[in-house]
């Protein structure tokens, strides 16, 4: 059963639709529980979940002895950061320098690090994952020195196929590879899909990580204009594809990195019928998929594969532990391949973390603890909107996500923000400059801003600072 099907998610959608609509207006205030219960039916318990499940999204707020009204939050207008538009052309421009100099002091002690890549620690079960770590050095043979089976652990794959429902998918763990994270898993994909001078496609901007790669294998990366809700326009894929020689398309259909974007359902089963019929391997990356605002988790590419023409990459690194290496691809048609692949250059998952993660699956432990982290990602997410909007320069833009936790900030055309990185550093905060994210000469007035530390008073004054410091 989805989440959706929930009677206080429903009643929940309910409410924020009013909401929306304009039935119920900022400042209303909402009927009292026991007057909801009085007049459905509801159980309290019912209601309860339910106005605490708006109130999540930010749409209400309570205020003590009084009740619920309906936030100044959910009127808000928030101008979007505009659409890329890339030259459609395959020449690289350096970023390394910039890259290594943002990520090479991501444990700098006392540095607000909005440039983070992962969720704070604060937010993960470390004591829970601590104990299931002890218990896999007791239960697995030679506690968990000896090499793994090639295709991973089986107590693994056998949970994140039952995980596939949330998305719409009914694997078997026969199709699941597990990988040491899920950049291994991309990698592995495109050393088993492309050879050195192929050309692939993707969204601009675009996780670093998956431009280097591409180029450390000799490929050329063509970026595509990219909507800054929807992810990558359809019509610039549909050209790409039938006018140059692609070999492989890699993107991030949900809560992109880094703009946050995510594709609709229906530009979902387009791109993955057009890869079908111009029979390109489309390498998703859905590792964000699980941190959803909504109601219900989203569907992915893959969930609309019916010829195996999707290798879908994934892991618990954004969500559970990064420091684990665990990661899996369901390589479809191509799992020969693939297989062969991390034969070569990997041989073995790292076998006692894919055990750990493989247990805290199970009995509802990994759903209790994505119900937490996103209720405060949400609210985090929030937060940034509303002290960037107020501390910024006028005319800033930014994305309003529904979900993951990267804010993409578009400044006046004049700011640098390599620049302003430098400028930040000396105040002790930390931010990833928009121009690492493209090889091209774009996004240099842009910045993505990471929502994964925990909201604090000093966290705000840090954001204030980065826009007096925009205002300079």
């Amino acid at each position: 059963m989805k989440n959706s099907n929930y009677l206080y998610l429903q009643f929940a959608d309910r409410i924020e639709k009013q909401i929306k609509s304009g039935v119920l207006s900022v400042g209303d205030k909402l009927p009292s529980i026991r007057e909801v219960c009085s007049e459905t039916g509801y159980s309290m318990s019912t209601v309860s979940k339910a106005y605490y499940e708006v109130e999540s999204r930010s749409l209400i707020e309570s205020r003590p002895q009084s009740g619920y009204y309906v936030s100044n939050i959910s009127a808000r207008t928030v101008p979007e950061p505009s659409a890329s538009s890339p030259i459609l052309s395959v020449k690289n421009v350096e970023r390394e320098d910039l890259i290594d100099l943002v990520y090479n002091d991501m444990r700098a002690k006392g540095v607000t690090m909005f440039s983070l890549g992962f969720p704070s620690n604060e937010l993960l079960p470390i004591a829970k994952l601590n104990k299931g770590m002890i218990q896999a050095m007791r239960s697995l043979p030679n506690s968990g020195t000896s090499y793994e089976d090639l295709q991973g652990n089986l107590n693994l794959r056998k949970e994140i196929a039952r995980w596939a429902f949330t998305w719409g998918g009914s694997p078997t763990e026969d199709d699941i590879i597990t990988t040491p994270g899920c950049v291994n898993a991309i990698s592995h994909c495109l050393m088993s899909l492309t050879k050195p001078g192929d050309t692939i496609i993707t969204e601009s901007p675009v996780y670093f990580g998956v431009l280097q790669l591409a180029k450390s294998l000799g490929l050329y990366v063509m970026e595509l204009p990219t909507n800054i809700t929807t992810g990558i326009e359809l019509d610039a894929v549909k050209k790409a594809i039938a006018t140059k020689k692609i070999k492989a398309c890699v993107l991030m259909s949900n809560f992109s990195n880094p703009s946050g974007s995510m594709m609709p359902n229906e530009h979902k089963k387009e791109v993955v019928r057009l890869m079908e019929f111009y029979n390109i391997p489309l390498i998703e990356d859905d590792i964000h998929g699980d941190l959803y605002f909504g109601s219900g988790r989203p569907t992915n590419c893959k969930t609309y594969d019916e010829s195996g023409i999707v290798l879908c990459c994934s892991s618990v690194s954004k969500t559970l532990a990064p420091g684990y290496r665990v990661g899996w691809v369901l390589p479809g048609k191509f799992k020969k391949e693939v297989l062969r692949s991390k034969l070569y250059h990997t041989i073995s998952s790292p076998t006692i973390t894919h055990e750990v993660v493989g247990d805290f699956l199970k009995n509802g432990r990994y759903e209790n603890h994505l119900r937490k982290i996103r209720k405060i990602l949400n609210q985090n997410c929030n937060n940034y909107i509303n002290t960037v909007l107020e501390s910024f320069p006028t005319g800033t833009k930014v994305s309003q996500p529904q979900g993951g936790f990267f804010l993409w900030v578009e400044l006046d055309k004049r700011i640098d923000t390599a620049d302003l990185y430098h400028l930040a550093m000396k105040h002790q905060i930390s931010i990833s400059p928009g121009r690492i994210f493209s090889f091209q000469d774009q996004f240099s007035n842009c910045m993505r801003l990471s929502f994964g530390l925990p909201w604090t008073n000093e966290l705000r004054q840090s954001i204030q600072t980065l826009g007096k410091l925009v205002d300079l």
